[in-house]
């Protein structure tokens, strides 16, 4: 007789299903880190990296990509991803582990690692995001590239950020053909520097009933400057601070931070 599946464990499996639907719309950031690649020339690590969004399409560049993540659902979708991409075997390789606590058990061989599209603020403590930008600098040879993307939101958004719920979109599940919905809301603590999202997803099925999922993460926000002082704080020379994702220097109104810095 089996074992009666975990309703834990299929929530987490749906939530990582719907957090690629949510990502469908391409960010944009692919073609930076392709480039980074080619620069340069040798072994990638991406952390916190999710569902592969980017480390499939690098190995499927010809790379050879580590892509490390804390949730195993996550990754069984980007090993899904990468077979449907014909990645040969040996291309990608997948860990399982928290990121903080990650340490190359030989000779850093990395020439990029990186941490994209916001993760670093999932790291909730200044301290975690300092150990964070440390996990990628043990991990570069010298001369290797590290990168990190963070948000920058500005007064306008914080002033929005009060709890209020928001339909944030309407799409169509591409496994099931029914349509899901996304609704969020959005709570900025001054005190703390932190914003509490919390994403409610609603999937109505062809009988009509409506299944739901809620998730909730709490982002610290991170300014350009302490991105580039994590930087030099783990022995990186910071190479730029762009503010787009076609590497525009930062400047007033600039929505991101992306740290380029060079492990010497």
């Amino acid at each position: 007789m089996s074992a009666a599946a975990d309703p834990a464990d299929a929530h987490a499996v749906d939530l990582a299903r719907l957090y690629d639907l949510d990502l469908r719309d391409d960010p944009g950031d692919l073609d930076l880190y392709l480039a980074l690649a080619d620069r340069a020339e040798g072994p990638i690590l991406e952390l916190a990296a999710g569902s592969g969004r980017l480390a499939v399409p690098l190995a499927a560049a010809g790379h050879e990509v580590t892509a490390v993540d804390i949730d195993p659902h996550m990754l069984a979708r980007a090993k899904e991803r990468a077979i449907v991409s014909g990645i040969p075997e040996g291309r990608l390789h997948l860990a399982q582990g928290d990121l903080l606590d990650l340490r190359p058990a030989e000779a850093p061989r990395h020439a990029l690692a990186f941490i994209a599209l916001n993760s670093i603020m999932l790291m909730d403590s200044r301290d975690a995001q300092r150990g964070a930008v440390r996990t990628l600098a043990a991990h570069l040879r010298p001369g290797g590239l590290a990168v990190v993307d963070a948000w920058l939101p500005d007064a306008d958004d914080l002033g929005r950020y009060d709890g209020r719920l928001i339909l944030e979109w309407i799409r169509t599940d591409p496994a099931s053909g029914e349509t899901v919905t996304k609704s969020g809301s959005a709570v900025h603590d001054a005190a703390t520097g932190t914003i509490t999202l919390t994403a409610i997803f609603d999937q109505i099925g062809r009988d009509g009933a409506t299944r739901r999922w809620i998730r909730q993460d709490r982002l610290r926000i991170v300014s350009a400057d302490e991105l580039s002082a994590f930087a030099q704080d783990a022995g990186l020379r910071v190479e730029m601070v762009a503010g787009s994702y076609d590497l525009t220097p930062l400047g007033p109104g600039a929505e991101r931070a992306i740290v380029i810095a060079e492990r010497a």
